[in-house]
């Protein structure tokens, strides 16, 4: 029966009833001793009438009374008095989310602005170690000037009650049973089964759904039937509710609910910076989504510097500081710069603060690596760069067998220097010989020549002579067989083939190998034209966190693009510069993503600064070359499109965009010398009939551009998937043959 106004509770004097619920009574109170209003929460005494559950439930409320935040409602207390417990915590004025919420949906801004904020609320009780494992519009308050705040953090798993009839009851048995609210819960909360913060994650991603569609994601008319929806359907695409919404948004609130906890974000964390940067600026600042310890909590991890006598043995330190990089990224609180980035200084004289600068990190593991016969000498130092003190640092004098202890107890006391805790070493192979290979096949695969590739195939292969269930030399074949085709070096036709095979066989060694599940995601839509099936792939590479930057790449280039979804496929390379800011390749799909969406100075400045970072890069310049011809600046377009021969001979397709500006140019002699000198190529070694195709859609010979567009289909040239965002083609759009092209790649 509610307490009466006047009657006294401790120090508390019962004001008014403020509502009632699972979780007990709720009332407006006065703090006589400090004559403040408080919210007064008296939980029901039959819930908490067992000593060994009362205690685990104060135990509970005082951690979650631990937590300062400005979007947390404040606990001031937890008590007993004369048999009755309560928490008296901060009163706040205003309206739940489930009142404001009452119509069709919020405003995109609105929305955001709440998302960013419970979003910030449940990072910092995560970190903290505290599960929500109840939040819904109900639990979740706007505040009279407008901020949300959340109530009861970590109290549903205490509470236990006969749900009635409605769909939002809240279901509690005994362990191992369910918690929670049945329209809010995940599918493990469903299932009674342990919970962690991705539980929350589940639950925040259905009420930003209903935020922005005004309905509920699992609907039924009991809360059984809520629950199985749940645990076997899938909520109605939230552009069918509104097709205002951004599909960038759909997407990640999609992963949000995805019912494997492996297949959603990880963190609340991840789940910001997705946010923050599919953000437009003018709808929600990025400020808001970041973490002010993101610049403490980062490392980058340089090559270790070769002092053996053997210059080849280069490789090495670049294997063991790869290896060093992959088990610091499984620390979640940990921002650490992927291999590119940090490779990027290898050979520059630049002081460490630059570099810090440039990385936006506070830390740098630097070292060096001396090979001598079987023995090998490793030095390490970890260095704050704020004021360039060591934090810890190292010698190693040991057998070559011993490299796989050296790598864990580097990474272990880095862990232990900056203060978090690392994940138990995860092995791919115990043979040394595979490892060294595997990294001296990636050393040479990153330099991309004709020679460096034949050696990187080797060492690929040799790394699978000495160990063949080594998962990522299977992974690091496919990506190599995949790039011969793309780059037209041989067909596609038969280099997918042994790509697709590659994949598989390292999935069977590893079934979470990220580039394995993004290479099969290439092959079948760039090559099979199943997009379907592709999205699937691709949802598997980029299951867990941290995505490969180069597996963002890939979806962005050869399946966002396709599609035609440029933003999405801006905000993926964005996500991967944010730990690649140097990434050549990523800085090549932004500049070129900014060309296909017509924004023809966005790419032309972005492609600048990349070529500033690597003048030698061939991509940047070809991406500038195309979108100053689009903007009309023929010579400078000539300029780059030269540039990007020089360094790249063997990439035809630059060939025949660099003869279309000639014709532009007025110097239709000169493009057609370029073209018979590809012709006559084509008679030693394979070509992709694509090139033939941009140049002669520049001098107007429709015809004879279909021929060669009809032969680079049958080729399965993938740069053809990317045609209806190629400007250049754009005139032909109405030509029955064109529609016809698209549809066999099931782009119509």
């Amino acid at each position: 029966m509610p307490l009466s106004t006047g009657v006294r509770i401790g120090a508390y004097e019962i004001l008014a009833l403020l509502g009632t619920g699972g979780m007990g009574e709720v009332y407006q109170a006065r703090d006589t001793r400090l004559n403040r209003v408080v919210a007064l929460k008296v939980l029901p005494a039959e819930k908490v009438a067992d000593a060994d559950r009362k205690r685990r439930l104060l135990r509970e409320a005082r951690a979650a009374a631990s937590l300062n935040h400005p979007n947390i409602v404040t606990i001031h207390e937890i008590s007993e008095e004369d048999g009755v417990c309560f928490i008296a915590m901060e009163y706040v004025p205003g309206r739940t989310l489930e009142q404001v919420n009452s119509g069709g949906g919020l405003p995109l801004k609105d929305a955001m602005k709440y998302a960013s904020e419970i979003a910030d609320a449940l990072g910092a009780a995560h970190s903290s170690g505290i599960v929500h494992r109840d939040l819904k519009p109900g639990n979740i308050m706007i505040t009279q000037d407008g901020r949300a705040k959340l109530l009861d953090f970590g109290l549903a798993q205490f509470i236990e009650a006969a749900p009635p009839a409605g769909e939002t009851a809240t279901l509690r048995t005994m362990p191992g049973a369910i918690v929670g609210t049945a329209a809010y819960m995940s599918p493990e909360q469903a299932e009674g089964r342990t919970v962690d913060a991705r539980s929350d994650i589940f639950s925040f991603g259905l009420v930003l759904y209903e935020m922005l569609s005004g309905q509920r994601a699992f609907r039924g008319d009991t809360w059984m039937s809520t629950l199985a929806a749940i645990l076997h359907a899938e909520p109605r695409p939230l552009r069918e509710i509104q097709a205002s919404i951004p599909g960038w948004m759909e997407q990640h609130v999609a992963r949000c609910l995805r019912k494997d906890p492996l297949e959603r974000f990880q963190t609340m964390r991840e789940v910001k910076r997705a946010l923050a940067e599919a953000l437009p600026d003018a709808t929600f600042p990025e400020a808001t989504f970041l973490d002010s310890r993101e610049d403490t909590g980062s490392i980058a991890v340089l090559p270790f510097v070769n002092l053996s006598a053997d210059k080849e043995n280069e490789y090495f330190g670049d294997g063991l500081a790869e290896e060093i990089i992959n088990a610091l990224t499984k620390v979640p609180e940990l921002r650490v710069i992927a291999r590119t980035s940090a490779f990027a200084f290898r050979g520059r004289e630049q002081d460490l603060r630059t570099i810090g600068q440039r990385l936006k990190v506070a830390t740098v593991l630097e070292g060096s690596v001396r090979r001598a016969g079987n023995r090998i000498r490793v030095t390490a130092q970890l260095i704050r760069l704020a004021d360039e003190s060591h934090l810890w640092s190292d010698r190693y004098d040991r057998e070559m067998t011993d490299i796989f202890a050296i790598q864990d107890e580097i990474s272990l006391a880095i862990a232990n220097a900056l203060q978090v805790k690392l994940a138990a070493p995860r092995r791919q192979t115990g043979n040394a010989e595979a490892f060294q290979s595997y990294f001296k096949g990636l050393y040479w695969f990153q330099r991309y020549t004709a020679d460096s590739l034949a050696r990187a195939k080797e060492s690929f292969e040799q790394a699978l002579r000495h160990d063949p269930g080594y998962a990522p030399a299977h992974g690091g074949l496919a990506t190599f067989y995949f790039g011969l085709g793309a780059l037209g070096i041989d067909r596609m036709v038969e280099m997918a083939p042994l790509a697709k095979a590659a994949a598989q066989s390292a999935l069977e060694i590893d079934p979470t190998l990220s580039v394995a599940h993004s290479v099969l995601g290439l092959v079948a839509g760039a090559v099979e034209f199943d997009w379907k099936s592709a999205e699937r792939h691709f949802q598997a590479a980029m299951a867990a966190e941290p995505v490969p930057p180069l597996v963002r790449v890939q979806h962005g280039l050869y399946f966002l693009t396709p599609l035609g979804r440029f933003d999405e496929a801006v905000a993926q390379y964005r996500r991967a510069l944010e730990t690649d800011p140097l990434s050549m390749m990523v800085h090549f799909a932004l500049a070129f993503a900014y060309y296909c969406k017509g924004q023809y100075d966005d790419a032309i400045e972005h492609a600048a600064r990349a070529v500033d970072l690597y003048p030698d890069y061939w991509l940047v310049h070809f991406a500038m070359g195309l979108a100053l011809y689009q903007k009309g600046c023929v010579e400078q377009s000539i300029a780059s499109l030269e540039t990007t021969l020089r360094l790249s001979p063997s990439f035809v397709q630059g060939t025949g965009m660099l003869a279309a500006a000639y014709v532009r140019s007025g110097n239709p002699g000169r493009a057609e010398k370029l073209m018979e000198e590809v012709r006559e190529r084509s008679l030693k070694r394979y070509v992709i009939p694509t090139c033939f195709g941009f140049y002669h859609a520049a001098i107007g010979q429709g015809d004879r551009m279909f021929e060669y567009l009809e032969a680079g289909l049958a080729e399965r040239d993938p740069y053809l998937t990317r045609m209806d965002a190629e400007p250049c083609f754009a005139p032909y759009r109405s030509d029955p043959r064109y529609r016809d092209l698209l549809a066999r790649m099931n782009l119509g």
